[in-house]
């Protein structure tokens, strides 16, 4: 019996690890994501259902984002911006060693 109830407790561990992506980006100017700016620097992306969440220390955003999928693999993350109102609105960020790019409502 406890070794199902170890074998299950893998398996949920293993689900939850797989449906959320970490991935670090930096950015390097003040950028705009759902209205909060975000100060240069490294930061954490976690990408889980279809939200992007960003977090570095204690300051976390979360915002909607649609996941699409090339045909080749980003060198590198790049970050991509629109300018609103002379400050940078992250519009996608492309992945780094993955063919992944999540675009920002």
């Amino acid at each position: 019996m406890t070794k199902s109830i170890r074998l299950f407790a893998l398996l949920i561990l293993a689900l939850a690890a797989a449906s959320a992506s970490t991935h670090n980006v930096t950015f390097f100017q003040p950028s705009v994501v759902s209205g909060t700016e975000l100060k240069p620097g490294d930061y954490k992306l976690t990408l889980d259902s279809g939200k992007a969440i960003i977090q570095k220390g204690k300051e976390k955003v979360e915002a909607a984002v649609k996941v699409e999928t090339g045909g080749a693999k980003f060198g590198s993350t790049s970050v991509r911006y629109t300018s609103e109102a002379g400050k940078y609105k992250i519009r996608e960020i492309r992945l780094g060693g993955t063919t992944t790019t999540l675009v920002f409502n």
